[in-house]
């Protein structure tokens, strides 16, 4: 088909500067390449596209009814092929983003009123997920996740700082419980179970380089922090969620926080896509506007 399509081309150009000579000049190739595909193209359609003398080349009748209708085509793939051209350097179009929850509002929304008013023709097309997703398969052009679900082939770019955990309750969930002290005393707790792609999420902590799992039990697992928070505000256990989340529920003292000393910093966010050639100009100006500078 794209053989065709040049086949074509060229017997227009001809076709119109009426001179091998002229449009051979003006396609960048030989005389007698464009000789050759030309006499290649009226072998395929079965007819004599253009009349040849020593002096002169004129299209035949049906060369003129074929130049006709074909003119009007080939400029409409030309105005096409520009306006794609052009759009490659302005930030336009829709990004198909697959973000976690989390992610989506301390990343993605934080930063989106600034990059709406920069880059108004460009859609971010946002769909939540938890653990890892395989854009590809899935048709995203790009991610925003924590750096272990990420698959090794990606490309990554850092758009946060690095992390903590924090263990939360309510004043009123303590008011009858004596807080934990160490991850085993969670045992004795209601805490609010967290809900991974792999299963549930067994609370990570560490002290002095030594890393310690708990297993937790409670009347409520859920599949997002932001849930778990509400949870805890609403006196059903200790929630575990991000230290930024949690912030300022503690500040107002809503919340309390527990096992501060036991919580390790881990890798943050990060966006990431799966190929650097041929990036979209939306897709970079992105990642340009949630990069950690």
């Amino acid at each position: 088909m794209k053989s065709e399509l040049n086949d074509l081309a060229a017997f227009a150009v001809v076709a119109t500067e009426r001179s091998f000579t002229r449009a051979a000049a003006r396609l960048g190739v030989t005389q007698s390449a464009l000789s050759h595909t030309i006499r290649g193209l009226e072998r395929r359609l079965e007819l004599q596209l253009l009349a040849r003398t020593t002096k002169s080349v004129a299209p035949t009748s049906a060369g003129a009814a074929l130049l006709k209708t074909l003119s009007p085509a080939l400029e409409q793939i030309d105005r096409a092929l520009n306006e794609v051209r052009t759009a490659r350097g302005r930030p336009t179009g829709r990004l198909r983003l697959a973000v976690s929850k989390s992610a989506a509002v301390s990343v993605l929304l934080a930063k989106l009123p600034a990059f709406a008013a920069a880059y108004p023709e460009v859609v971010l097309d946002v769909s939540t997920c938890t653990g890892p997703v395989d854009l590809v398969a899935g048709g995203f052009d790009a991610g925003i996740q924590l750096e272990e679900f990420i698959q090794k082939d990606m490309i990554a770019v850092r758009v946060t700082q690095e992390l903590r955990l924090a263990a939360v309750a309510s004043p009123g969930y303590f008011a009858t419980r004596s807080r934990p002290l160490k991850p085993r005393d969670l045992s004795a707790h209601h805490c609010i179970g967290l809900r991974l792609p792999g299963g549930p999420y067994r609370w990570e902590f560490e002290k002095g380089g030594t890393p310690v799992t708990a297993t937790v039990t409670g009347p409520l697992v859920v599949d997002d922090t932001s849930l778990a928070i509400h949870g805890a505000l609403a006196g059903v256990g200790i929630a575990l969620a991000y230290e930024d989340q949690v912030a300022g529920y503690i500040d107002e003292g809503k919340l309390i926080r527990v096992l501060e000393d036991w919580s390790p910093s881990f890798p943050g966010f990060f966006i990431y896509y799966p190929d650097r050639r041929h990036q979209s100009a939306a897709l970079s100006a992105l990642i340009r506007a949630l990069r950690l500078s």
